[in-house]
């Protein structure tokens, strides 16, 4: 099965603050000065000024507008839970140019780009321009307001970034939820951390969630999760791919081994699972402790792929 597109975020678990889903435009007509030289307030939302395209000699005005979706975020801090922020930079001017828009991030956010540079076509109608960007805070970091600084041909504009307490996990909860995850390859449609991001809706398959190792018809593949700290499971649930179009009997794995590790001590096989053709599959085992799961995929119906829709891990 090939896949078309990669999904553009994450789907963020009921226990995380929601962002705000409407996409507010901002027009950044930028670098006006009023005679005295000061310039327009970088605060003022829908803020406007006209650039004259610094570093661009000879093409007059730049008016460029540009847009964040959503306008503020909320994160939290487990390292397979991003902030997803959607860039899009418009040109609406009659000459084509480039443009670069600069991200600053205060107190603990780290970004995964800090710059956004590309080459914007004069067309009609306009032609936006879009990338993303994710957001991510050490599992330490303070609860609090941060934001990011944007900044285009010299005019501001501030993204509010609110960082969420860390979710509790308690008995009875799912302690792989958003924690670092590795495998041995990832597919490039895919993104790492798709199988513990909490959606296990195979609906959802490739656009907004999942894991598909990367190696074709070669196994085995694995594919690993971090726990926070030891931690005693003794039961873990996993969701393979099974949708209408693509159901688990010919698209979900069917063979693999349930592996949990201690310390610097060796993986240790506490479940298999042996031709499956269901997509929800729970393995129950004797409390153990451990600090890391591993998924051990020996083979997939129709032979392709290792597909982890979710995986759950939960303790007595």
């Amino acid at each position: 099965m090939t896949s078309s597109r990669r999904r553009s975020g994450f789907v963020l678990v009921t226990s995380v603050a929601a962002t705000v889903a409407a996409s507010t435009i901002i027009s950044l007509l930028s670098a006006t000065t009023d005679p005295g030289g000061s310039s327009a307030a970088a605060g003022e939302p829908a803020a406007s000024a006209s650039a004259e395209g610094a570093g661009w000699p000879g093409h007059g005005s730049r008016p460029v507008t540009v847009s964040t979706d959503p306008q503020q975020l909320s994160v939290v801090g487990l390292p397979c839970f991003p902030g997803n922020l959607a860039l899009t930079m418009t040109n609406t001017g009659k000459e084509p140019r480039y443009a670069d828009l600069t991200l600053d991030p205060s107190g603990p956010l780290t970004l995964s780009r800090e710059l956004f540079s590309s080459y914007l076509p004069a067309l009609d109608p306009d032609q936006p321009v879009t990338a993303p960007v994710e957001v991510r805070v050490p599992r330490d970091s303070k609860p609090g307001s941060y934001k990011i600084d944007l900044e285009v041909d010299k005019t501001k504009l501030t993204v509010p970034v609110q960082v969420n307490p860390l979710p509790p996990k308690g008995p009875g909860s799912n302690v792989a939820l958003g924690e670092q995850a590795a495998a041995s390859s990832t597919h490039g449609n895919f993104a790492l951390c798709g199988a513990v991001d909490g959606d296990k809706d195979s609906e959802h398959w490739d656009t907004l969630t999942g894991w598909n190792d990367g190696t074709r018809a070669i196994f085995p593949d694995t594919y690993d999760v971090a726990l926070a700290a030891p931690t005693t499971i003794d039961r873990v649930e996993l969701y393979t791919l099974d949708s209408v179009k693509y159901p688990a009997a010919t698209n979900g794995m069917r063979d693999w081994d349930v592996q949990v590790r201690s310390g610097s001590g060796a993986w240790q096989t506490v479940a298999q699972v042996r031709a499956n053709v269901a997509g929800h599959v729970t393995s129950t085992f004797s409390p153990t402790q451990a600090d890391a799961i591993r998924i051990l995929a020996l083979a997939g119906n129709g032979n392709t792929y290792s597909r982890i829709v979710e995986l759950e891990a939960y303790g007595s």
